[in-house]
């Protein structure tokens, strides 16, 4: 098979391509990678050859369109996963002259349509998988359809996809259908899905959940809340239940999500053989110097934000390697030609998620976090603090740092490690996430009441104070996301100040596919109770609020203020998403 990516190439567990390349290579597959083609001709999706069962699309890392354009559709300079930071091939700047072109998947999958036509096309990757029912494009301005029916592909899979794609191949070696594959969706015409699902009515049954369809949502946008509110329960519930959406002229069918993978199949895939390197032609890419020497430990997210994607595709559940697959990838790493002696980090998407569990096993909501901890979570303190104690022992390591987020709420549950992460363990920085200051605004974002800050913000100082520690704090903020307004957003800058704490890092929310935030910023509609709330969709909505933002990040010419810098372009998430 032919994996195809709009990324660099780095052989790096902390990229989707590698990982997926390196399985299916462990399963016996040879298989191609062809980095950020060019898609003006026809050549390098030829040079080859016909791939004899796939061809598997993926944008990379990042959606395409979140990679090349800020929230406000303004194009970025920069790219961290393409040689040198550049999005320009060759230094030139022009549309076909990016190395990751919009709405990469669709681009792929065409051209590799037109070059080897009887080949299938497996769609994959953050924007496939996110991209999967009707959302909303924000560069276009516009609702698109599904990115599967778009492209005509034969199957998409979403999500982590790993055991989907490992079956699909085994299928189309078999020569066998790809049909019901779970953790996919699959193509159907209206013959092909009523023969499928024969007596299944427009509303659906207890097999079936029918989404409003394509024509619905262009009638009245409203029905798009509809249907991520449907897509949002049916993500963090594990529903078993079909999920279908008709859209202009053919369904598509969800299958219900593939299982995490275990901890022993987590350590397989993370401890196959990878280079850790880029290839020869993947020159100085900024995201591979960024987790170089970084370890992913733990997948998946149950705090489901509402402008966060993550629980969509990496799903709620949280799956943990096991401390002695870790340890064994740490000795690698200080083995590096390249290693100064810093682990740069442990993580994933929440770094103090790892070895969380839940009590009853069964909970069909997976809302762990919100509006406070849940008390069937199961949290292992000194299974943490154990791996960070024997890392430190491991010969060559001299610093372990926890870059990724973390969450606030669950350090206050384990003071000996917030004390631990405080003592030796943070990078200049510590980075939280409040997004907000004010509760009706964070209710929307489906985050915990200000008053969490105000008392994490508290416990960290003193526990710094006793350590005789300097602590720093990296907040990530949202501006202008759906129910804020400039009044919220100067509340916010004014209860920062109170707390001291400066703003360093803030966007401008950005409509992302697959996000109940986005289906506020489309429909106006409070993702809980239906009722309109105020949105900032114009540009010079969006820019008072973050001028209030900048004006807090000005030099205040107090001792210990260090000056920060605007980051307009500031995408969350941007490391670790495979």
């Amino acid at each position: 098979m032919v994996l195809v990516t709009g990324d660099a190439y780095i052989d790096h567990p902390s990229f989707g391509i590698a990982l997926i390349g390196r399985l299916l290579e462990s399963h016996g597959y040879r298989v191609a990678i062809l980095a950020q083609p060019r898609y003006d001709r026809l050549d390098d999706f030829l040079q080859f050859g016909p791939p004899r069962l796939f061809f598997g699309i993926s944008a990379g890392n990042l959606d395409s369109i979140v990679a090349n354009y800020t929230g406000n559709g303004k194009v970025r300079a920069e790219d961290a996963y393409s040689p040198h930071g550049s999005p320009w091939r060759d230094g030139e700047q022009g549309r076909k002259n990016r190395y990751r072109p919009d709405r990469a998947t669709l681009m792929y999958a065409n051209l590799a349509r037109a070059a080897c036509k009887d080949v299938p096309i497996v769609l994959g990757g953050v924007e496939a998988s996110l991209r999967r029912f009707v959302h909303y494009d924000y560069q276009q301005k516009m609702l698109r359809g599904s990115l599967l029916t778009d492209a005509k592909a034969d199957l998409l899979i979403y999500g982590m996809g790993e055991r989907a794609v490992v079956e699909a191949a085994g299928r189309l070696k078999a020569g066998l259908g790809l049909d019901g594959i779970v953790g996919s969706c699959e193509r159907l015409s209206p013959a092909q899905f009523v023969a499928r699902l024969p007596g299944l009515s427009a509303r659906g049954d207890d097999t079936c959940s029918i989404l409003p369809s394509w024509e619905d949502i262009q009638l009245d946008s409203q029905r798009f809340m509809a249907a991520e509110q449907m897509i949002d329960v049916h993500a963090r519930g594990r529903l078993s239940t079909l999920l279908a959406q008709h859209q202009q002229s053919a369904w598509v069918v969800q299958y219900p999500a593939a299982e995490p993978l275990s901890t022993a199949e987590l350590d397989h895939m993370y401890e196959l053989p990878y280079s850790r390197k880029p290839h020869p032609t993947s020159v100085d890419v900024p995201a591979y110097r960024m987790i170089c020497h970084s370890l992913t430990i733990v997948r998946g997210c149950s705090g489901n934000c509402s402008f966060c994607s993550i629980t969509r595709h990496q799903g709620p559940i949280i799956s943990s390697r096991s401390p002695e697959s870790i340890l064994r990838e740490v000795r690698l790493v200080s083995g590096m030609e390249n290693f100064t002696g810093v682990i740069t980090d442990l993580g994933g998407p929440t770094a103090n998620l790892y070895q969380t569990s839940c009590k009853i096993g069964s909970c069909p909501r997976h809302d762990c976090l919100y509006p406070k901890l849940c008390p069937n979570l199961q949290v292992d303190e000194d299974a943490f603090l154990k791996l960070l104690a024997d890392i430190e022992g491991i010969e060559g390591v001299k610093h372990v740092f926890i870059s990724s987020g973390l969450r606030m709420g669950l350090l206050l549950k384990t003071p000996r490690l917030l004390r631990e992460l405080i003592r030796s363990h943070t990078p200049g920085a510590m980075k939280i996430a409040p997004e907000h200051t004010e509760d009706a605004v964070l209710r929307l974002m489906h985050k915990e009441s200000h008053q969490l800050l105000i008392e994490f913000l508290k416990h960290c100082r003193q526990l710094a104070k006793e350590l005789g520690k300097r602590i720093i704090f990296t907040p990530y903020l949202i501006a202008s996301h759906p129910g804020c307004t400039a009044a919220a957003t100067e509340a916010m800058t004014g209860k920062l100040r109170a707390l001291d704490l400066p703003v360093k890092q803030f966007q401008d929310f950005t409509p992302t596919p697959g996000t109940l935030s986005t289906a506020m910023y489309v429909t106006g509609l409070d993702r809980d109770t239906n009722q309109p709330i105020p949105v900032a969709r114009n540009q010079s909505e969006r820019k008072e609020q973050r001028g209030l933002l900048e004006k807090q990040m000005k030099p205040s010419g107090r001792p210990g203020r260090e000056k920060t810098a605007v980051r307009k372009d500031f995408v969350k998430g941007k490391k670790n998403k495979t």
